[in-house]
């Protein structure tokens, strides 16, 4: 009677809060496709964790590359974290307490039965396992570095002429004389360091000393951006203090670089930490994809 009165306390609270397990379930994908996925009580995966280490072998050998050179490595190691919580889940139902479902396939770890739930767990592995596959062959090819960086040449070369004479790009749409354009185009045009040039260079998943110079550009050139108009409006000044930190980051990256990453690391305060590890996000760094 108390597991049955449990068990409608459970879904009474659901309906209260106005999510069903079909729209959480939706949710998680979602999260999950975006490289996140909920924690666990595990600590943190890292690059020197023997899990993300497994799967990083395992990728080596059965498509030739290493987890880095995955175009979302954050996903797979998200999504083989949850189908081994999963298969452990399935294992459970079907009588299978204490299986050690590491390295075994799902049929191995089903016992099979289990009644609706478990077959509810099959799905969601059948689900996760298709969208693995499909991770684990989606390589960050060399071509595609290359475009990221013609992309940042070319926004280098078009935020110049926007922030000195918009007019040789836009003088001939009447538009532009109309609603007095010119100094909006000068303004988006040192302001495309921060939204387009910078993160054009980060997404070619740089390492080392250039890593660490895009992520020093990429935090001092939106201050860079906010501050000099109130000291000048010359927009192609305020274009050129951009470049200025951008190469300046480079400078500094490349003649401070130490070797020991980690011991670099330690010395950085905890709030210096925290940001870099949010600039990572996205860029394959994230969650276990390098140290």
């Amino acid at each position: 009677m108390s597991q049955s009165n449990g068990e409608e306390t459970e879904t009474e609270t659901k309906s209260k809060i106005g999510f069903s397990d079909a729209v959480l379930e939706e949710a998680s994908d979602a999260l999950t496709a975006v490289g996140w996925s909920a924690p666990t009580d595990d600590p943190e995966l890292t690059s020197d964790d023997p899990f993300v280490r497994s799967i990083d072998a395992s990728i080596q050998r059965d498509i030739g590359v290493g987890l880095d050179e995955l175009l979302n490595p954050a996903k797979v190691v998200n999504l083989e974290r949850d189908l081994y919580n999963l298969r452990s889940e399935l294992a459970t139902l079907t009588g299978q307490n204490d299986l050690e479902v590491a390295g075994l396939l799902t049929d191995e770890c089903d016992g099979g039965g289990g009644g609706e739930e478990a077959d509810n767990v099959r799905a969601r592995i059948d689900k996760k396992e298709k969208d693995l596959a499909i991770e684990r062959r989606s390589v960050f090819r060399g071509w595609l570095k290359n475009v990221f960086l013609g992309q940042a040449v070319l926004s280098l070369a078009l935020s110049f002429v926007m922030s000195t004479d918009p007019a040789i790009l836009f003088g001939g749409f009447s538009w532009f004389k109309s609603y007095n354009m010119d100094t909006s185009i000068k303004v988006l045009g040192f302001w495309w360091w921060w939204l387009f040039i910078v993160p054009s260079l980060r997404s070619r998943r740089p390492s080392g000393p250039e890593k660490k110079a895009l992520d020093i550009a990429f935090l001092a050139t939106p201050l860079v951006s906010l501050i000099a108009p109130a000291v000048t409006k010359d927009t192609a000044l305020i274009w050129a203090l951009n470049f200025i930190v951008v190469a300046g980051s480079y400078g500094f990256a490349f003649a401070f670089d130490d070797d020991d990453e980690d011991d670099d690391n330690k010395k950085q305060p905890e709030w210096l930490k925290f940001i870099y590890k949010s600039l990572d996000f996205g860029t394959g760094k994230e969650r276990g994809a390098r140290q």
